[in-house]
């Protein structure tokens, strides 16, 4: 892999790390008859909206991307950490800006766990909220339960619900022993009562899925396989500090379980921004929308629009340093067990030969010019690593290719470098 190089280019208040030198090998020379053979990827919160309500910017950039009969004329995928039915966010981002987004062009946290389909008949405990079953099953599992099913048959178990605590003292329990052994683990996102779920899953994690016997020894017993699907610490909604994500609830469940097991947690997949499967699955995704729109060539170049450093900025550059297959040092990159991307024969094959990383100022990160801070970078030796345990913290991998203070402003420079009129 080349490593990536941060120019010290002026532009943007000092954070434009890609020169505009290098413009002829970042674009191509289109006619009104070349194929496009690039696409842009979009993150959703602090990007194109702050919660429910879109950003003008990105009701300006999504103008700029449509063509005269209003239709996208730029291959592109949304890719949001959140939690939803791909077809009621295709249809929220098709109202924000006036386009049709089928919901195959929305990609959440879950979504790539469709190339995991070793577990995808194996009973499996489905933590998260509204709809967290639609979901899994849309994703192909179909042996499933929830934290309620467990706690129905087994009583016993939550005592940290007080109400509980009464009703089993008063009314009597009744455990259900054939109540099947859960299999794997999926999180897709944070649940309503943390404190339940997170006693319940390690009584799981402690028992290999059947909560009825107790271990002799905690520390020998095998782990049950977890997916994890989106490591967000925190996101940007419409308060004025960024909210605790799903990643603040995996880094409970990862701590209580350490302190009780004396072992560390271990994941079977980490899924969602910013792990490579993400990304790839992205590229997947935005190569067959080419296909759709007539284009021919292979994509070779995507750009990734975020907000986070820690998150989106960071995925971007790993899955850019994993299409190049070099760590900063010239060697092969490996990745992790937890990270590693299963070889399926449907997804398109993987051409992209650069994924640009986009950083706006609308959301979770606050751009400081050289006049407020000349300390202050995106990745400042002030601020606070709220990646992952299991991705290694790199100051560099958060440096994006370019800062934009929008989205608006970034379609403006794609279009300009890729001379898309």
């Amino acid at each position: 892999m080349r490593h990536i190089q941060h120019s010290q280019s002026e532009n943007y208040d000092g954070y434009d790390y890609d020169s505009d030198n290098s413009d002829a090998s970042m674009g191509s020379d289109l006619s009104d008859n070349a194929e496009i053979d690039f696409g842009i990827l979009f993150d959703v919160d602090g990007v194109l909206a702050r919660g429910s309500t879109p950003l003008d910017p990105a009701k300006r950039a999504m103008e700029k991307l449509k063509d005269a009969e209003g239709n996208l004329k730029v291959p592109v995928a949304f890719v949001t950490n959140a939690c939803n039915r791909s077809a009621d966010k295709a249809r929220q981002i098709g109202n924000w800006f006036d386009i049709n987004v089928p919901p195959e062009q929305v990609i959440h946290a879950p979504t790539p766990a469709k190339l995991l389909r070793q577990f995808h008949d194996q009973h499996t405990l489905v933590i998260g909220q509204e709809h967290r079953l639609d979901i899994a099953k849309d994703l192909g599992f179909s042996n499933v339960c929830t934290i309620e099913d467990i706690k129905e048959a087994y009583p016993l178990l939550d005592m940290v619900d007080h109400n509980n605590r009464v009703r089993v003292a008063t009314e009597g329990y009744t455990e259900n022993p054939n109540f099947p052994k859960v299999d794997v683990i999926l999180l897709i996102g944070e649940p309503r009562r943390w404190e339940t779920d997170l006693q319940l899953i390690i009584d799981l994690l402690l028992t290999e899925g059947k909560p009825n016997l107790v271990p002799s020894d905690p520390r020998s017993v095998p782990q049950l396989p977890i997916i994890a699907c989106n490591m967000d610490l925190v996101f940007m909604a419409e308060a004025c500090m960024p909210r605790f994500g799903h990643g603040a609830f995996l880094l409970c469940l990862e701590t209580l379980y350490q302190k009780i097991s004396g072992r560390p947690l271990s994941y079977q997949n980490l899924v969602g921004k910013p792990c490579e499967i993400t990304y790839r699955f992205a590229e997947h995704t935005v190569a067959k929308i080419a296909r759709q729109m007539g284009f021919r060539k292979p994509l070779k170049r995507l750009y990734f629009f975020g907000d986070n450093p820690s998150v989106d900025i960071v995925g971007a550059n790993l899955y850019d340093r994993y299409i190049k297959n070099k760590d900063p040092n010239g060697n092969e990159y490996e990745l992790p067990f937890s990270r590693l991307i299963p070889q399926c024969a449907e997804l398109h094959e993987q051409t992209v030969e650069t994924c640009y990383s986009m950083l706006v100022g609308t959301g979770v990160y606050k751009h400081r010019s050289s006049d407020e801070d000349q300390e202050t970078t995106p990745t400042s030796k002030a601020s606070v690593y709220h990646g992952h345990r299991d991705i290694a913290h790199e100051e560099d991998l958060s440096k994006p290719h370019k800062y934009v203070h929008d989205v608006n402003e970034g379609i403006e420079y794609i279009l300009k470098r890729e001379s898309v009129v």
